[in-house]
């Protein structure tokens, strides 16, 4: 009979998945030893069948090179926050990412081939996957290189929102302002630079948006149109990050702390975990009661 002690030890010695334990124990019958090699044998097929599973908790890491003239920015993605605030799984990602910084490779399946340690990054994301228990995926990643500027980064949240920010100029306390704009991304969510970098088609669709919202509140078309011109430009102030105010003056906005500092934000990227994935939804009872009958 396969106890709740047996598969604790199992789990114990090789770090797969509780069911996946009390499985390979009732297939060697409870010999401990056996149920090692099956499980080793099995990880591969393991990591297969858990590839399917909702993946939207996890981790945002960056890496900045000294002198911060190259840096990566990445996401990987497991079930459940518990495996996510693990120290196994934070130095994972951040091996990732000095894959990432290391290798500059152009696509997620092109740094899945790169080789760590002798082994690819895709082999170690399926050792992941059989030791933890639960399916993890690379999901994305932003290399930015710079000659000229310098490159910052800002983690927010233990790894829920991560940010780099290329930014130039002649100031000594750039990277102190970069660090500031940084910040300034993961708390206000811009979009875009400047609204110069706004594509026609999206302020066009939002002024059409906006008019048609002014004529449904019982507006004429001629106020409709001039209500239109000062709505635009609360969006404007709200995706474009040189017009937003500034987090630590909101009596200025970001140009002004720009323009006071000597230093031009030339590109940004953020990543919020798990944005636009769908979540797991979990049964604590379910796996509670599964527990129960090891």
């Amino acid at each position: 009979m396969v106890t709740a002690a047996m598969v604790k030890e199992l789990r114990e010695r090789t770090g797969a998945g509780m069911m996946d334990c009390k499985k390979a124990l009732e297939e060697t019958g409870g010999d401990l030893e056996k149920a090692v090699e099956y499980l080793r044998e099995k990880g591969l097929a393991a990591a297969a069948k858990k590839a399917g599973r909702i993946a939207a908790e996890g981790l945002v890491a960056a890496k900045v090179e000294p002198g911060n003239k190259r840096a990566a920015l990445v996401e990987v993605n497991c079930e459940t926050d518990f495996v996510a605030k693990t120290e196994e799984f934070g130095t994972f990602v951040n091996t990732v990412a000095d894959a990432v910084l290391q290798n500059s490779p152009a696509t997620v399946d092109d740094l899945l081939q790169v080789t760590v340690d002798g082994k690819s990054v895709g082999e170690l994301v399926t050792e992941k996957i059989a030791k933890i228990g639960e399916n993890i995926s690379v999901r994305r990643f932003a290399l930015f290189e710079t000659t000229e500027g310098i490159i910052e980064s800002y983690i927010h949240g233990a790894g829920r929102i991560g940010v780099l920010v290329e930014a130039s100029g002649n100031a000594g306390n750039i990277l102190e302002v970069a660090k500031d704009i940084a910040m300034q991304v993961a708390a206000s969510r811009p979009e875009y630079v400047t609204r110069d970098q706004v594509p026609a088609e999206t302020v066009e669709k939002e002024r059409e948006i906006l008019k048609v919202q002014a004529i449904n509140e019982g507006k004429p078309e001629n106020i409709a149109e001039k209500m239109v011109a000062g709505r635009l430009e609360k969006f404007f102030k709200e995706i474009c990050l040189v017009e937003q105010p500034f987090i630590r003056d909101p009596d200025i906005n970001v140009q002004k702390m720009l323009d006071q500092n000597q230093v031009k934000v030339l590109r940004f990227v953020r990543y919020e975990m798990g944005e636009g994935l769908q979540k797991r939804e979990t049964d604590l009872a379910a796996e509670v009661a599964a527990l129960q009958k090891c």
